[in-house]
């Protein structure tokens, strides 16, 4: 089996070059012409239930819910066994005392987590990480979906008081993928339309066909290094889109960008030296780490748990 390596360049956690940049000012206010249904009042924060021990949380996203660690980090991770990846979702559960049912999968696009016939990044490929590796959770099938997944689990857990969603950051490197390295113009322009409209269907397929009312958070994406416009705005765009097709399905924002932000204050904005990123050592051996080499772009320990913190933040709780 090949490990799937999820690693991109540390300075821009997209990718996006600084003409991508200048195209997000054009691709992005188009999106909120987009058609949303209206908010039923039970959707709203002031009906939703709050979060107590003993009731159950459901992580949906990617790698970085899933706390999927670079090769070369150290200790080498065991790709093997789930329970050796922690992710915010594991940090939340622990906080609040509830019960994590993490259903993320390194590599999905928001339009895989809908349709595993949908092209993912490094997901359900061949190569991909759930092709190859077991996840925190079981999948009936190789076809189910991380949102089918989801309806018929809150359909069988009606004691659900939360759930999270970050997805889309995949959506922009497989749209590299597809145009030789770079996301620009039209092709970016449609990447952040069909992150729009999958966040779209995924929130109204939770909230109408599994009946899901309970308290709903959308996990912002961080920059790899705030000092550098050209690294930072990417997430910017990712985050502001994710944002405004969620906003009519009574969501809440946990807002990784500027937790992360703050965190990397005493160190330039830089998430690496901040120690909140996967620190690379490729030439690590079985007893010595040897000199490391750069970081990741994949939270590290710190890094998650600064997510962990601004999730437990932005959610209404009872400590009964």
């Amino acid at each position: 089996m090949r490990v799937p390596v999820l690693r991109h360049s540390r300075r821009n956690i997209l990718a996006l070059t600084a003409t991508a940049a200048l195209s997000v000012g054009v691709a992005v206010p188009s999106l909120a012409a987009t058609a949303h249904p209206a908010q039923p009042a039970h959707w709203g924060s002031s009906h939703q239930r709050p979060v107590v021990p003993g009731s159950d949380y459901l992580a949906l996203g990617d790698s970085v819910a899933f706390g999927y660690r670079e090769p070369t980090t150290f200790p080498p991770p065991n790709y093997l066994d789930p329970t050796s990846f922690v992710g915010y979702p594991e940090e939340v559960g622990t906080a609040l005392g509830v019960r994590v049912t993490n259903a993320t999968c390194p590599g999905e696009t928001s339009g895989s987590l809908i349709n595993t016939a949908t092209p993912s990044y490094a997901c359900e490929t061949p190569a991909g990480y759930r092709t190859n590796f077991p996840l925190h959770v079981t999948y009936r099938s190789k076809t189910e979906s991380q949102l089918t997944f989801a309806v018929d689990f809150l359909k069988k857990h009606h004691n659900t008081r939360l759930v999270t969603l970050g997805i889309g950051a995949n959506d922009a490197f497989l749209c590299q993928a597809q145009h030789s390295g770079t996301c620009t113009g039209t092709a970016l322009a449609a990447t952040l339309a069909g992150i729009s409209k999958n966040v779209s269907t995924i929130l109204s397929t939770l909230r109408q066909q599994a009946r899901y009312s309970g308290q709903i958070v959308i996990v912002n994406y961080y920059s790899t290094n705030y000092s550098s416009a050209t690294a930072s705005a990417g997430s910017v765009a990712l985050n502001q889109v994710m944002d405004t097709a969620a906003k009519p399905y009574g969501v809440r924002i946990a807002d990784g960008y500027a937790a992360f932000q703050n965190a990397a204050l005493h160190s330039g904005g830089d998430s690496c030296a901040a120690g909140l990123l996967t620190q690379l050592f490729p030439h690590q051996t079985a007893t010595s780490s040897g000199a490391q080499s750069g970081c990741g772009v994949h939270p590290s320990v710190a890094g998650q748990d600064v997510l962990a913190h601004t999730v437990e933040a932005s959610v209404k709780k009872s400590y009964r």
